[in-house]
């Protein structure tokens, strides 16, 4: 490790790994921390602490895109540990055995876990998804949008466009789909949280698609905010800065993955998926009842200042 680093993580540093799309956790070096979140002492010194929840969102239930690994994938455990009563998650096929483990990682705090493959590039998939949890569970409280991809690219000249379409379906279009289906079953007191990025606001030279596509769930968050608050429906986002996933292992080279966050001004690391976690927790509470059109940024101190 590092000697920059101070951390009681023993994952805070990926090693050489480079994976197809979309990655998947389960090959991810070393593995990644989903429920622990690291405490300072007196003396300065880190220690891990397993997240405990404490009924915040009792009886509620949720839909997770993206919910196997990563991001979603901790949001989604802690959701059961504050007391839902039922979690949709969202797959690909490639991502079989992420879900299975997300589901039992869900399943171990005594919350029914459905959960769903399907692409959502695919509006059938995502009437799919909601028929589905509204069948299992009676009701929706919750939807994160949370999924997406992106594909590296160093010059515009470059780039595929074919892949430029794609990356706005699945990471912006999808989104409206799947809001326009979710939202005749969201009532006063519901929470939608989308997932943009520190992209949105710095811009990243390798990932411009990305990015833009990132900036435009900024402006739907606000958007859709002034449009359902006269009917008490909150929308938030939260703009991550690096976090190690499984998103970033298939979408870098293994050389460009190697140590990849090392150097951010807060801790010298880039985070891991579970501290990620609590902000979706907060959004998905009532702790943040009145606030709407929102960005919680997770960056590290990568960039300061942001709206």
């Amino acid at each position: 490790m590092s000697q920059d680093v101070i951390t009681a993580y023993s994952v805070a540093i990926p090693e050489e790994q480079s994976q197809p799309m979309p990655g998947v956790d389960k090959e991810m070096k070393p593995h990644l921390e989903y429920t622990k979140l690291e405490f300072w002492n007196d003396e300065g010194k880190p220690r891990l602490v397993e997240y405990r929840g404490s009924g915040k969102l009792k009886g509620k239930t949720a839909i997770i895109t993206g919910g196997d690994s990563g991001i979603g994938r901790a949001a989604a455990v802690m959701f059961s540990r504050e007391g839902c009563t039922g979690i949709t998650i969202t797959y690909l096929p490639e991502e079989k055995e992420d879900a299975k483990d997300a589901k039992k990682m869900i399943e171990d705090s005594g919350v029914t876990c459905n959960v769903v493959e399907g692409d959502l590039m695919d509006q059938s998939s995502c009437q799919k998804l909601v028929e589905t949890h509204i069948q299992k569970f009676g009701k929706l409280d919750i939807l994160v949008n949370n999924a997406s991809k992106q594909l590296m690219c160093k010059d515009l000249a470059d780039i595929d466009l074919d892949n430029v379409e794609s990356t706005f379906r699945s990471n912006i279009l999808q989104m409206f789909a799947l809001t326009k289906l979710a939202l005749p079953h969201l009532k006063r007191g519901s929470s939608i949280i989308n997932t943009t990025s520190v992209t949105a606001y710095k811009g990243s030279a390798g990932l411009v698609d990305y990015s833009s596509t990132k900036g435009a769930i900024v402006s739907f968050t606000r958007s859709l905010a002034a449009q359902l608050a006269p009917k008490g429906i909150r929308v938030n986002a939260v703009a991550p800065g690096p976090i190690i996933t499984a998103l970033q292992a298939g979408s870098r080279s293994a050389e460009n993955m190697k140590g990849f966050g090392l150097g951010m001004p807060l801790h010298g690391r880039a985070g891991q998926p579970a501290e990620a976690g609590p902000s979706y927790v907060f959004l998905a509470s009532s702790d943040s009842n009145i606030m709407t059109g929102q960005v919680i940024h997770i960056n590290s101190g990568q960039h300061l200042g942001g709206s």
